[in-house]
This record gives structure tokens, sequence and C-alpha cells, in this order.
């Protein structure tokens, strides 16, 4: 089966074209027009999607050395994300599909960095724990099986690579925030500034009061170092992924452990990560850079095993903002 993935649900446009588990074409467009103000603006988001949308698939299709009339199946990402975006990607796949008169698959934005963990070739036997980290999102969710999802924890307020985001901004550095901390704390001294490591209940997480000591200490002392808040904030924030994900461990029992998303592309959080594994005995899986970051080729994935099992979508679904995994 040969499946086109479209994934628009914040500011990166993204065309993925896979037959079963073999990549085709897997093309990302992320959008600088958001740079200037330390934030994605939904507005811009919509339309730079609808711009680069067509040429994309046409470019992925070329590459793919593949006409529309090849595609067999059609996936797209229906939520969460920025309802006008998520609304550019599904309209397209919606008109694709009855153009080509080819079905359907409506994808939760969610489920789609799980499928990210077998682009590798690799195989998680069930049931196993993933720490989904980005800027949009920070959960920890059980997979008990295939489609069946226990989310055990998330974020009471900001997600972890939204506060990544927020400390770049307070320090003026570009937006994504994400790299450039990474990059600074590599020449900052540990312990140099005290950031507290947030205590949430249970397997929630909280970055807020975490960023606001960030806010209070940059604000009270106008001659800090970039490097030093950098690293030092970096290690709190990473302490606390580690700390809940290990209770999860402890209290579940698996033998494998997945990290997706954008946060995971980072280098110390995979060191981190792999320390806890070892400790635990649980084998980790972390994508590939290229799939760690929104993709269409997760989307394609993900929507051909969903579509295997449980056929079409109709074609009168529509997008949601918000959409827990376990309530697909």
């Amino acid at each position: 089966m040969i499946t086109l993935g479209i994934e628009t649900s914040c500011d990166e446009t993204a065309i993925g074209i896979i037959e079963d588990k073999k990549i085709l074409a897997n093309l990302v467009s992320s959008q600088i027009a958001h740079t200037k103000y330390g934030g994605v603006v939904p507005e811009l988001a919509a339309r730079n999607h609808i711009r680069v949308i067509m040429p994309l698939t046409k470019i992925a299709l070329e590459i793919a050395d593949l006409g529309l009339d090849d595609i067999d199946l059609i996936s797209v990402t229906r939520g969460p994300g920025l309802v006008g975006a998520l609304l550019v990607g599904l309209s397209f796949a919606k008109a694709l599909s009855i153009a080509l008169d080819k079905p359907l698959i409506a994808v939760n934005h969610l489920e789609g960095h799980i499928y990210a963990l077998q682009m590798d070739g690799s195989h998680l036997e069930h049931p196993y724990l993933v720490l989904l980290v980005s800027g949009g999102h920070t959960e920890i969710i059980y997979v008990k099986d295939e489609f069946v999802y226990e989310t055990l924890g998330k974020t009471l307020d900001d997600a972890c690579g939204e506060a990544f985001d927020k400390v770049a901004k307070l320090m003026k550095l570009p937006y994504p925030g994400g790299p450039y901390i990474e990059k600074e704390a590599l020449h900052g001294e540990l312990g140099r500034v005290q950031f507290p490591v947030p205590k949430p209940k249970g397997y929630n997480f909280s970055y807020s009061g975490l960023k606001t000591a960030v806010l209070y200490y940059t604000r009270d002392n106008p001659g800090y170092s970039c490097c030093d808040v950098a690293a030092n904030f970096q290690k709190a924030a990473l302490e606390h992924l580690v700390e809940v994900v290990s209770a999860a461990l402890g209290a579940k029992k698996v033998k494998q452990l997945g990290i997706v998303g954008g946060v995971s592309v980072n280098n110390r959080l995979r060191e981190k990560f792999q320390g806890l594994s070892k400790e635990k005995g649980v084998a980790l899986h972390i994508p590939d850079v290229q799939y760690c970051t929104d993709n269409a080729v997760m989307i394609a994935l993900a929507g051909t095993r969903r579509f295997e099992k449980f056929g079409p979508s109709d074609l009168s679904i529509d997008v949601v903002s918000r959409e827990a995994l376990d309530k697909i």
C-alpha cells in the first residue's frame, strides 16, 4: 500500500509518502515567519500552509517517482493542533480523496509521534511507555496494545518545549529556542545558578514555576551569564522529565521506553535517558532526529496501520484542537 501523509498541525508543512514502511519521500517546510514574534502566530501558520502544500506535494511525488493515481491511501492529521493550520491539511486531503476516489484516514498527531518509533524498523513489544515531549505537548503514555492508550500524566501548564522557547525569548535568543538553549548550555557552569526542579503530583509535569524562576533571576541580575542560565535551566527541566518517567517505569514494570517529539532531539536529554534506561534495565527507543520533529511519514505510517484495522474515515470528519489519545 502506498500512503500519502499530510501534516499541518502547527508551523511545519510536511508531506510524506511511504510504501508499507519504506520511505519514498519525506519533505518538511518549516516556517520562518514566526521567528520575529518568538512563537507561532496561528493566522500566519495557516496562510503559509496554503502557499506551500500543493507545490510540496508535487515535489514529493516527483521524488517518489509517482503520480497521484499511484496513491492508495491519504492519511492526514486532524488534531490536536492549531485549528486554522489543521483545516488546511484536512481540506486538502479531503479534496484529493474525492478527486482521486481514494480512501481518507484521519490521524491523531500524538499517535503519529508514537509511530515514529517504528520508522527505523524497530518493533516495540506491548505494553511499553512513551514520553512525548515537544513544544506543544508533554505527556507520558502507557501503550497497552496497538491503538490502546492510557495517558498517565501530562503538563499542567507549559509544555517542556514551550518552556525552552520562552526562556530563550527571555534571553533574546532566536525562535525556536530549544536548539539555542542547548548550544548556550554547552558553555555554562552547572551550579552557578540554582533553579528548582518542579515537583508536581503523580505523573504530571509542570514548567511554569521553573520558567518564572528564570524570569525573576534574569530580571534581578542584569549582568547574568546566558550560558550559565541556559545550562542550569536545561538541567532542571530535564531532571523533571527523568524523575516522572522513572516513577512511571517503576509503577508499570515495562521493559521498553520510547521518547518522541521535538525536544527528544536534545543530546543532553538522550544522555540522561540512556542513563535511566540502564539503571532501570529497560530498552530505550528514540527515533532518528528527522522523525523526532513534526513530519508526515509518521502520519502516513500511523494512518496505514489504522486504516488496515478500522477502515477509512468518513469525509464528514472535522479537525480538533484537543484530542487525548485514550479518547480516540
